[in-house]
């Protein structure tokens, strides 16, 4: 029986079929040799499909540096801004647990009461909200579904937090409290609400007055509502030619250079007052990512340079590579930066 040419045919199908699968676009840029300068590596990012990118690098004994390529606005030509205002989605749950954190140092709220303490309304509407405690909410171990994961928050959009809310209510947890991680938005949606209800004020207001004060942090606004449009960059999702800058997910809205500031200052503890960075230590991370249609941003911190490294790009695609793409290219820059020590 001749197994042997069979062997080799099966063998080179099925390589054949794994070298079809490979994302080449992510192999490629991970091969491309670095650049002589951030700049040039800022500027090569617009070859691998993004419309524009802003870079702002803070590293310990020098002037914070501003880069960028691309286009602020494609359709009438704009060059990107370094200065420009972004949407930085999830970036924001960094400001939310600071806050969480400080709520919880001054006793205004205890991080072991659940969500039915806060909330009884919610008490038969979100499965074992009396487990749940704020804690879990921050930490995304609550098991309460995700509202971004509903199709339903994506066939039409909900006009405000009652409507984004009802589309988790009455749906069974993913897990147990506790018992698993699983990123939530949701959490930082009921977050958002307690600090509201203990603070009397807006989650943003009591952000600006705790966070963004103290650090003279003028650039950093709740939302589009909050802006002048012609400063905030437009975002692209890839087969699109729309523009999707005025639509409002609730992003808060700042410019990269902003958005390094508050995270030097989480990460030096210069943030905090007495009390609550012990508290922070306990609760959640010291960087964090963003993602919503259009607008991309990673917020990093680099221990080993005191480098912090803040990377908005505005061109995304759900079914694409772009955000490994994003990645690659942030690493790029942070290797850059680790060759000058």
């Amino acid at each position: 029986m001749h197994f042997k040419p069979i062997f080799r045919i099966i063998l080179l199908t099925s390589t054949a079929i794994s070298l079809f699968y490979v994302p080449w676009p992510i192999v490629f840029l991970w091969l491309k040799p670095l650049p002589d300068t951030i700049q040039e590596q800022v500027e090569a990012a617009t070859e691998e499909g993004f419309d524009g990118i802003i870079v702002y690098i803070d590293k310990k004994g020098k002037e914070p540096a501003f880069y960028a390529a691309g286009w602020h606005n494609r359709e009438k030509k704009i060059p990107a801004d370094p200065h420009a205002l972004f949407k930085i989605a999830s970036i924001d749950k960094l400001y939310t647990a600071v806050s969480i954190a400080k709520l919880a140092a001054s006793k205004q709220l205890f991080l072991d009461n659940t969500v039915a303490d806060y909330f009884p309304e919610l008490k038969k509407r979100i499965e074992y909200a009396d487990e749940i405690t704020v804690r879990q909410l921050v930490q995304h171990r609550s098991g309460i579904p995700n509202f971004t994961d509903m199709p339903e928050f994506w066939d039409k959009l909900p006009e405000n937090g009652d409507q984004t809310l009802a589309l988790v209510l009455d749906k069974p947890a993913n897990f147990k409290p506790d018992t698993d991680y699983g990123y939530s938005n949701t959490n930082y949606l009921l977050l958002s609400r307690l600090i509201e209800k203990i603070t009397g004020a807006t989650k943003f207001e009591y952000i600006k007055q705790e966070i963004l004060n103290p650090l003279s942090l003028k650039n950093t606004f709740g939302s589009i509502d909050q802006v002048d449009m012609e400063r905030l960059m437009s975002g692209y999702y890839v087969g699109y030619e729309e523009d999707t800058k005025t639509t409002n997910y609730g992003s808060m809205v700042a410019t990269a250079e902003d958005v390094g500031i508050f995270l030097r200052a989480l990460n030096d503890g210069s943030v905090f007052k007495e009390g609550e960075r012990e508290i922070y230590d306990q609760l959640y991370v010291y960087q964090h990512t963003g993602l919503i249609v259009g607008y991309q941003s990673i917020a990093s911190y680099h221990p080993e340079m005191d480098a912090v490294v803040v990377q908005f790009t505005n061109t995304t695609n759900f079914d694409g590579y772009e955000w490994n793409l994003s990645e690659i290219i942030h690493s790029k820059i942070v290797k850059m930066l680790k060759s000058e020590e």
